[in-house]
């Protein structure tokens, strides 16, 4: 085949900088002249790609096909020596991490924006991986940003598109194409971590008093879900929902929590269905919910944390090394951590900080409060993993107490027994005004300069609940592996009796600015069934109140209520 590698000249545009999950924008920034074609040849500018291995995958979101096509041109006309592409640009953010170090490729390329809602008039995201499966490190994407803010021209190879609907072996000008099954190794890695005969006969033999329900929310979860839970576990088709990755996710937002996974949610409490999860757009995410019993991630990742080396195969043969938590995520797991005698991580937001230390071999299960969950089997976090643990334990809990059917629920209570509860809530403002979200930012860090809340009272006028502050900071982080510091990861404020509440402007949209505010309040396992067992939002009800006066975050954001509470 001939080919002729032609250089296009082009101007840098603004804003082209990689957040913590890469570059997010409206569909309509990525389709402007010249717009994607920088950021993609900016990665090769950074990253030596030439000779090498790259990954092509994504969530299948608008836009993705024609990304995969022009990564194509430009990457064939870097001397990228050999493609791995998902079928029909498919691949789960987890899958995808998978698939780099299975073939160890040396980095990908994913089109995703995770969470965020798809359409053409909505989100789309270009994230390059390294070639141990996790995200670009700060030391790159700060290379990729320099880059795109210099660029004069990108390279490409013009040939006729790779139908992308066949699998099989290619050729690109000079590169090597092939594109695998999205699933197969996925299913294949899970295979080899779990007890599948176990969660198979549990499931088989409790078809009644258990049933399971899976929702893909129309994002790219949905043909794993069905490899998994139908064709391997041998459950109904009634047992996966919204199965078909579309474009724009069939007009929902995939994000697994209480408000955008309503569809589950309700059909979970009707039909009183006991096991119900859901993962989001790329599959990184996932929310377990049963007949009324919603886990926090928080709890999640703790209760998998709890049981992983005495029902999990792949820890019960290699062990547990160490937990993490990012930061804003509740302190249940630390109490996991201190009884097992295990070391437990506190890191930003991000899960390459989490990859540093599973590449030290100092880190086995981890976790965000943002829906996210996962070990050290990949790099990335990784939402059908989390759900097939959950199965894992409730099938070996059940095994292990053949008298009574263990539920979400249950599980959740004998963990809250042992080692108390950390009642966590998560208020997301979405799409503020920048300026507002940046006074807030600001007001409270002039508190953490001046010590202006320190030892001061507030009381909560509906619940009578006295809060004394004791610290107000803000979060920093010196990774213990490389010596990296992150500044400026989250304002914290420590109150007396051990609650916290965390605020945070993510990095996360595509325009506008999103704050979270985090709150936390621990009730030791000595409180009893009646405080431990009380819903979330009477539990942390006088503390936020307490966090919203202090910060006069009404005021500063314009909203009296947040879009999300999870």
């Amino acid at each position: 085949m001939s080919y002729q590698v032609k250089e296009v000249k082009t101007k840098p545009y603004d804003g082209q900088k990689p957040g913590t999950s890469g570059l997010r924008k409206r569909v309509k920034v990525f389709q402007q002249e010249h717009y994607t074609e920088n950021f993609v040849q900016a990665i090769f500018d950074a990253v030596d790609l030439n000779g090498k291995t790259l990954v092509i995958g994504g969530d299948g979101r608008y836009f993705s096909p024609e990304a995969v096509q022009i990564i194509l041109k430009i990457g064939s006309a870097n001397g990228v020596a050999k493609f791995i592409i998902g079928k029909d640009g498919i691949l789960s953010t987890p899958a995808a991490s998978n698939v780099i170090r299975k073939y160890k490729a040396d980095g990908g390329i994913l089109l995703t924006a995770s969470h965020n809602p798809g359409g053409p008039n909505n989100d789309f995201g270009i994230k390059y991986n390294v070639s141990n499966g996790g995200p670009a490190p700060e030391s790159i994407t700060d290379k990729i940003f320099a880059k795109t803010k210099s660029i004069s021209s990108y390279k490409v190879i013009e040939l006729s598109p790779i139908d992308l609907a066949q699998k099989g072996f290619f050729t690109y000008g000079p590169s090597n194409v092939e594109i695998i099954d999205s699933v197969t190794d996925y299913l294949l890695l899970l295979e080899s971590i779990f007890d599948f005969p176990l969660i198979k006969t549990f499931l088989q033999t409790h078809t009644d008093s258990f049933k399971v329900l899976f929702d893909g929310m129309h994002g790219v979860t949905g043909p794993y879900g069905r490899a998994i839970f139908i064709d391997t576990l041998g459950l109904p088709e009634s047992s996966v929902q919204n199965a078909q990755p579309l474009p724009d996710f069939g007009g929902g937002h995939p994000d697994p929590n209480l408000t955008y996974a309503h569809e589950l949610v309700e059909r979970v409490e009707r039909e009183g269905i006991h096991f119900g999860a859901a993962s989001d757009g790329d599959g990184d995410r996932n929310m377990i919910y049963g007949k009324g019993a919603f886990v926090t991630p928080s709890d999640s990742v703790a209760i998998i944390a709890d049981w992983a080396a005495e029902a999990i195969p792949y820890f019960k043969k290699g062990g547990i090394n160490g937990l993490a938590r990012s930061m804003p995520t509740s302190a249940q797991i630390d109490k996991v951590a201190k009884k097992k005698g295990l070391e437990c991580h506190v890191v930003p937001t991000g899960w390459k900080f989490f990859g540093n230390l599973m590449d030290a071999g100092r880190l086995s299960i981890c976790g965000e409060e943002s829906f996210g969950t996962g070990s050290d089997h990949i790099r990335e976090k990784d939402g059908v993993w989390a759900v097939v643990a959950w199965l894992n334990i409730l099938a070996y809990a059940n095994q292990q107490s053949p008298n009574e059917v263990i539920g979400i629920k249950e599980l959740l209570e004998k963990h809250y027994a042992v080692y108390g509860r950390s009642f966590f809530s998560r208020y997301d403002y979405e799409e503020v005004p920048s300026v507002g979200a940046q006074s807030l930012v600001d007001a409270i860090n002039v508190h953490i300069t001046t010590g202006s809340l320190a030892s001061t009272a507030h009381v909560s006028k509906s619940t009578g609940q006295k809060f004394t502050v004791a610290d107000v900071t803000n979060f920093d982080y010196t990774d213990p592996i490389d010596g990296s510091i992150s500044r400026n990861q989250g304002q914290i404020v420590t109150f007396a009796d051990g609650s916290r509440v965390v605020f945070r402007l993510s990095g996360t949209g595509s325009q506008g600015a999103t704050v979270r505010l985090y709150v936390e309040r621990y009730v030791p396992a000595s409180a009893g069934p009646a405080e431990l067992n009380k819903d979330t939002q009477e539990g942390l009800k006088g503390l936020i109140e307490v966090a919203l006066q202090i910060s006069n975050l009404p005021e500063f954001l314009g909203r009296d209520k947040p879009t999300v509470i999870t």
